[in-house]
């Protein structure tokens, strides 16, 4: 346990503070004036300030104690600060409170008071230093990481985010192929791009494809080409996915939407690498590495019968799962400088987050995860009339107006109107308001709504009404 400091011009006080500090169990040091305290500060080896207001027989007026209390937290702002002193105004000691001072007491002093006051002030000390070892520790991980691999931009600095990106980089070489899961828009698409960009495949071909936006009609000509004649309008051979990919990575993306003969036709293709192009009979067979992606719980689509069991077998044999945005709140601010620096661009004014914005966006839940969070920052960078974001401008001010009327989705379906989606109900509930919240924010136009979500169309319109998500007629067809 590191020593309390005590600060004090009499004495007689310090002696019996010293005392009273050795006797359960805690170090000290003395200082008689605040010049002395400092030089011992700025050794490093205090856990905790006991501090005088005054040092002068003919000063009340705490400014000398003031004046100490500032330069201490310049020196280190984390070193816990009590204050003590029978003549300062209450006025003074509530303002160095507000400022960062742990406590302020009164001479005559409590001894069972302020023994445990400067207890947990050290326990408060020893818990800082201990975060400040873990987060050091914790970047020097990260830039470890990012010197010997591609995070291809990834911005992140939380704990679990790390976690993720090392399993995804250990895994990269293998040629395995990898499920990725978590919430919609929280990033799994980048990492998917990160296990190719590490991966002995990182010169071939990364191919991405919406699966769950695909139509049964289309589903053969996207993923395996057709020949020309094989359907109407089919006037020159087309390359399917698959063999666009052939030699590099296959990214499927929502696979947990894909339809049921959709299913077994990939199934196909996964077990044999085989497949022949829609109008042919002349087989072909590729080396494609798959990475998929889904928010939906696969096991319990499994169990009502949606999903097929073997061919998550064959998609899952490396599980990554994405924690929400509001499971790693450390990574928000990092993501929202980074994000607002991209938007701003050369030629601008430079945008900085204000406090306020800050604490908005760390108390926002994040429904939509990283994508709200870039959709935000887009839209404070066009609305920002000064050089400070502010909450209103994120749309995170409760007294920002609410949309204009022309869409007013339910946010939760009435009881004809129970969401057939599978996942948790923690998932369910979040990934219905990440779609509302997208079609509010693009005035009802479904398409624009779809692209901020990454989705077709199609696949938006299927998942509102698996999630029970209606809407009015003033709705605005794009």
């Amino acid at each position: 346990m590191q020593q309390v400091l005590i600060v004090d011009d009499n004495p007689s006080v310090c002696t019996a503070l010293e005392i009273l500090f050795n006797v359960h169990g805690m170090s000290t040091q003395v200082a008689h004036t605040p010049q002395a305290a400092l030089e011992i500060i700025a050794r490093g080896d205090v856990g905790a300030v006991v501090q005088d207001m005054n040092f002068q027989t003919d000063s009340t007026s705490g400014q000398e104690g003031a004046a100490l209390f500032r330069e201490i937290k310049r020196l280190d702002a984390d070193l816990p600060v009590l204050l003590m002193t029978a003549w300062t105004s209450l006025e003074t000691a509530v303002q160095l409170v507000k400022e960062g001072a742990a406590d302020y007491l009164g001479k005559p002093w409590d001894d069972a008071k302020v023994v445990t006051t400067v207890k947990n002030m050290l326990r408060m000390r020893e818990l800082g230093l201990e975060n400040h070892r873990l987060r050091a520790q914790s970047a020097r991980a990260r830039n470890e990481l990012q010197r010997h691999y591609d995070l291809c931009g990834l911005v992140y600095a939380s704990e679990a985010m790390h976690r993720v990106v090392s399993l995804a980089t250990s895994v990269a070489r293998a040629d395995a192929p990898v499920l990725i899961t978590g919430p919609n828009g929280s990033g799994k698409e980048k990492l998917a791009e990160i296990v190719h960009a590490n991966s002995p495949r990182k010169q071939q071909p990364f191919v991405k494809v919406n699966a769950g936006g695909l139509p049964d009609e289309l589903l053969e000509a996207e993923l395996f080409g057709a020949e020309i004649g094989a359907f109407t309008g089919a006037t020159k051979r087309r390359i399917g996915r698959f063999e666009a990919a052939d030699g590099g990575t296959l990214f499927l993306d929502e696979i947990g939407n894909l339809s049921q003969k959709g299913q077994m036709k990939l199934l196909r293709v996964l077990q044999t690498g085989e497949f022949e192009r829609l109008g042919s009979t002349s087989t072909k067979k590729v080396n494609v590495r798959i990475v998929s992606a889904t928010n939906a719980n696969l096991r319990q689509m499994i169990a009502q019968g949606v999903f097929r069991e073997d061919l998550l077998f064959r998609l899952n044999v490396i599980e990554i799962r994405i924690p929400p945005l509001r499971e790693r709140s450390e990574d928000v601010l990092p993501l929202a400088e980074t994000f607002l620096q991209a938007q701003v661009g050369p030629g601008r004014d430079p945008l900085r987050l204000g406090d306020e914005a800050m604490r908005a966006l760390l108390g926002h839940d994040w429904p939509g995860n990283v994508r709200e969070l870039q959709n935000r920052i887009q839209r404070a960078t066009l609305l920002c009339q000064s050089g400070e974001v502010t909450p209103a401008d994120l749309g995170l001010d409760d007294k920002a107006p609410a949309s204009d009327g022309t869409v007013t989705p339910r946010d939760h379906p009435t009881s004809d109107a129970k969401p057939a989606a599978v996942g948790n109900n923690e998932e369910i509930e979040a990934e219905r308001r990440s779609i509302i919240a997208a079609i509010e924010t693009h005035g009802g136009v479904i398409a624009r709504a779809a692209a901020e979500l990454g989705l077709s169309r199609q696949a938006l319109y299927r998942r509102m009404d698996r999630l029970g998500i209606s809407l009015e007629r003033q709705l605005k067809q794009s």
